[in-house]
């Protein structure tokens, strides 16, 4: 007889802990052992407890393939119970250790069949039970992870009819979940907010605005308060805010936007074709939003235009706008708005134009460019490449909780009754329309950051801390993730002959973005190269990229004149007819100012299970290699942190959120 040593964890999780038998079986490519009662305990195996069991064979089964669970109701119970197992450690005669990982709630008593850690393609896969065991999960995986199409012309989703129908190991865990609902469920009373949810009229005053806010500040936002009509943080803000996507570098006014040098003032003797020469000159154009249906909320017609604005660099390296245009074509009821203008004419117009700031970062760089296209990265992994792959190892920490945060925020939030549509400028018809329009423009080069960077032409724009930290977060990803595939994938060809993997990104390319070449996504990967950096926008898309828009949402927004999601007058059509009464006129109401504080400080916010970029509780490597480039990428990524602490003690407006220790490996908020 000879003697294998298995040594089983159980999760640390809530209801980890499993009263019913469990039976382990080992598979070895020179045969199996029997089916053996694993019995740490007299009754149960215990959260975060590691026992171990003697299971013994006649003969050594050789190398270990893979062991086999299953987990039966004890004759002693009436009731059904689920197991959380984090890893199973063998131990063979021979010396050898072999790990598992599992890290799966088992829920039923089938037969579970776990590979051994070490990462395989399928073309190394050459145990019979090995291949077949491969077949049988990614089989199971397409029943439980089906393709739907939420809207026509968006990415598609996975289909479900709600959280509770997500396989368990896509939920989130109980102590994400209560923190979840109890936060969505009192954050009006958390705000102090709940007596004005129902209430339809318009502020009187700024002072009753400054009450509202005054409930729950952060230290940006209160910075926001006191800086929001200033010039110089207007301008910050397209660098730093919360949305840093659209800026783009201006060498060609466009034709719609007829600004002549006697209209501005650039500090001197100089023209706009000089400064546009030099570089000094920037556009934003939110043109997505023209002509879009607007929305009707407590009964009344809401605004919101699709501006043109025009900024310049002064030599204090402040980024000013110096004209605004609030549609898109030029006309006699369009002025151009300047600085120069009566203070309530150049505010409104800032107002107006933080609006469809707000819109755009949204439902286009919020929800399309993280949320929804984590999903199609997430779906596309789980249908097609096994737990055994070694890019669903390097992946999945990266796909945490983000199939029930996007089915919620389609049931909450851009619902038939969710916030979004009840109190955003372009909820309802609108969402729909601007979430095609988005899609259209997505490229793939506009998800690379050093590509958008360069096509934007903002390589050496001056305070630039999104470009600054997010090129250098970039390159940390990139050099690991090289690290890890480079391992596995030694030429191209390999890459070329891997079918899981190609299916991988054929189902992105249909799914997520609708078979549509001129994105520049590619259909298939022939480099180690190609899928090197497409691996890496995933994980910055998934991590860095939704931090850096998401997680200042509460920061830049819970001051709502700052940024209103609706407005309920149009724009002055002639110049000085504004005053502070049409300002708060045109603000949001009441009901929509409270109920959208309430829903970005519930977007805002950390569970206390959150797990940050680089940190894996879950051990899916077991190899030297990519165990030893994972503790690289950690001390890189502190290294960063220090960086990024070291800048922000000089600066007025901290900037944190791509910061690796408070930003999250996946789209879980």
């Amino acid at each position: 007889m000879v003697n294998y040593t298995v040594t089983v964890a159980t999760g640390d999780l809530a209801f980890a802990t499993t009263l019913h038998n469990v039976y382990i079986k080992l598979v070895g490519t020179d045969g199996e052992s029997t089916r053996t009662w694993y019995k740490p305990l007299k009754l149960s195996i215990i959260r975060g407890a590691v026992s171990s069991v003697t299971v013994s064979c006649p003969d050594s089964i050789g190398k270990l393939v893979l062991i086999e669970i299953d987990k039966q109701h004890h004759t002693l119970l009436f009731f059904e119970n689920s197991w959380f197992p984090a890893k199973v450690e063998v131990r063979s005669p021979e010396g050898d250790t072999y790990n598992f990982p599992i890290y799966r709630w088992i829920t039923d008593n089938e037969v579970h069949r776990f590979r051994e850690g070490t990462a395989l393609r399928i073309f190394e896969d050459d145990h019979h039970l090995g291949r077949y065991s491969r077949e049988q999960e990614l089989k199971q995986r397409g029943e439980d992870y089906c393709w739907d199409v939420y809207l026509e012309g968006i990415p598609h989703c996975m289909r479900s009819e709600g959280p509770r129908d997500l396989p368990e190991e896509v939920q989130f865990s109980f102590t994400k979940t209560k923190e979840f609902v109890l936060t969505a469920a009192t954050g009006l009373a958390e705000l102090k907010l709940k007596e004005l949810s129902d209430s339809t009229d318009n502020w009187h005053d700024m002072d009753a605005i400054d009450r509202v806010f005054s409930c729950k500040r952060t230290d940006i936002s209160e910075y926001v308060q006191e800086h929001w009509k200033e010039d110089a943080f207007f301008g910050y803000q397209f660098l730093n805010g919360i949305n840093p996507m659209l800026i783009q570098r201006c060498s060609v006014l466009p034709n719609n936007f007829p600004v002549s040098d006697d209209m501005v003032s650039l500090g001197g003797p100089h023209s706009l074709a000089d400064e546009m020469e030099k570089g000094n000159i920037f556009l934003c154009d939110y043109k997505r939003l023209d002509g879009l249906k607007t929305n009707i909320i407590n009964g009344m017609k809401q605004y919101l235009m699709a501006p043109l604005v025009l900024l310049h660099k002064t030599p204090d390296d402040q980024l000013m706008p110096i004209a605004i245009q609030l549609k898109q074509t030029p006309a006699d009821d369009n002025p151009i708005f300047f600085p120069t203008d009566s203070e309530y004419d150049w505010l409104t117009a800032k107002i107006f134009v933080r609006s469809a700031d707000f819109n755009e970062h949204e439902l286009n760089v919020h929800l399309l460019r993280t949320h929804l296209l984590a999903e199609v990265f997430a779906v596309s992994l789980l249908r097609n490449l096994p737990m055994v792959h070694p890019l669903y190892k390097l992946l999945v920490p990266h796909t945490r909780y983000t199939l029930q945060i996007n089915n919620l925020a389609r049931s909450f939030l851009i619902s038939k009754t969710g916030v979004f549509t009840k109190f955003a400028a372009s909820g309802g018809k609108g969402v729909k329309t601007l979430l095609k329009r988005s899609l259209s423009s997505v490229t793939y080069r506009s998800l690379c950051i050093p590509d958008d960077i360069a096509d934007r032409g903002l390589e050496d724009v001056p305070k630039f801390y999104y470009r600054d930290d997010g090129l250098k977060l970039w390159d940390i990803i990139h050099r690991y993730v090289q690290g890890v595939l480079s391992f596995y994938y030694k030429n191209d060809t390999e890459v070329q002959k891997d079918p899981e993997l190609q299916k991988w990104i054929s189902d992105i390319f249909e799914h997520g973005f609708l078979s549509h070449a001129g994105t520049g996504i590619p259909e298939s990967f022939t480099t180690v190269a190609e899928l090197v950096k497409f691996v890496t926008m995933v994980i910055f898309t998934c991590s860095g990229q939704h931090s850096a828009v998401n997680t200042g949402q509460f920061d830049y927004a819970g001051w709502m004149p700052n940024n209103p999601l609706t407005l309920q007058r149009p724009p002055p059509t002639t110049k000085g007819t504004t005053s502070e009464a049409t300002m708060l006129k045109t603000l949001p109401a009441i009901n929509a100012t409270v109920q959208i504080m309430s829903t970005v400080w519930l977007l805002s916010r950390q569970s206390t299970d959150s797990v940050p970029l680089g940190e894996y509780p879950e051990e899916h490597f077991s190899q030297t290699n990519p165990c030893d480039l994972i503790k690289n990428f950690q001390r890189a990524l502190r290294e960063l942190t220090e960086a990024i602490n070291a800048r922000n003690k000089s600066l007025d407006v901290p900037y944190t959120y791509l910061d690796p220790k408070v930003l999250e490996n996946s789209v879980d908020i």
